[in-house]
């Protein structure tokens, strides 16, 4: 990701932290679904053990928050190139203490730390352009132990511009029955011209060539896809 694409993407993201968290589940369609098959693949990967895990792109701390209370040994490093997301992810973690460190980085950049036994994200990696997918996936497979999990709640690109302009139509419809107001919706239509996503195939493919020895799709919906794939 360029410093351009970067400020662009940082400022996008700023200007949404207000009522952010509110909509997610106007603008994520079957959100119970699409988070809770990325738990659940955790859960299969750590079992009942203390785990160290990273999340790319922690935003406002949802998934981070899902995770340390459905994992007591869970011990997450939240990752964030927004410092308003940052604040607001600080704030609603801080209920538990230490086992949360929240971090400001790019992480398309900045390096990661080894030994890992998961590493997360959630609709954030899509914003990548695709060699910086690619080079993110090496170093994440890199960071985890043998054994460790990747689990990516994201979006994949339709294979044709059919299949695309499907997915737009069918996720404009499901926002539309949300009750969502026409000012946050196309706030949301105007953030998601800055996606850079790419087919689940192709991602699929971008994780075996990083070196996981297991890569798969969890759970898909349209245009919303749960990666997973072990070193």
């Amino acid at each position: 990701m360029t410093q351009p694409d970067s400020d662009a993407l940082r400022a996008a993201f700023e200007d949404a932290v207000p009522g952010y968290d509110a909509l997610r589940r106007k603008l994520i369609p079957h959100f119970d679904a699409f988070y809770g098959t990325a738990l659940d693949l955790l859960e299969e990967a750590v079992g009942g053990d203390a785990f160290r895990c990273v999340d790319l792109g922690v935003g406002t701390g949802l998934l981070s928050e899902m995770i340390l209370e459905r994992f007591p040994g869970a011990q997450v490093e939240g990752v964030d190139l927004a410092p308003k997301m940052l604040d607001a992810a600080r704030e609603r973690l801080a209920v538990f203490g230490a086992r949360v460190r929240l971090s400001f980085a790019d992480y398309a950049t900045a390096p990661l730390a080894g030994s890992l036994d998961a590493v997360v994200s959630a609709l954030s990696i899509h914003h990548l352009d695709h060699e910086a997918k690619r080079w993110l996936f090496r170093r994440i497979h890199d960071a985890l132990r043998p054994g460790g999990v990747f689990i990516n709640a994201d979006q994949s690109l339709g294979a044709t511009s059919e299949i695309e302009d499907a997915y737009q139509r069918r996720w404009e419809a499901d926002v539309r029955r949300s009750g969502i107001d026409d000012e946050d919706f196309a706030a949301a239509r105007k953030r998601a011209k800055l996606d850079r996503s790419a087919t689940f195939a192709d991602q699929i493919a971008w994780l075996k060539d990083a070196g996981f020895g297991y890569a798969d799709i969890g759970w898909k919906r349209h245009r919303f896809t749960v990666f997973y794939a072990r070193r």
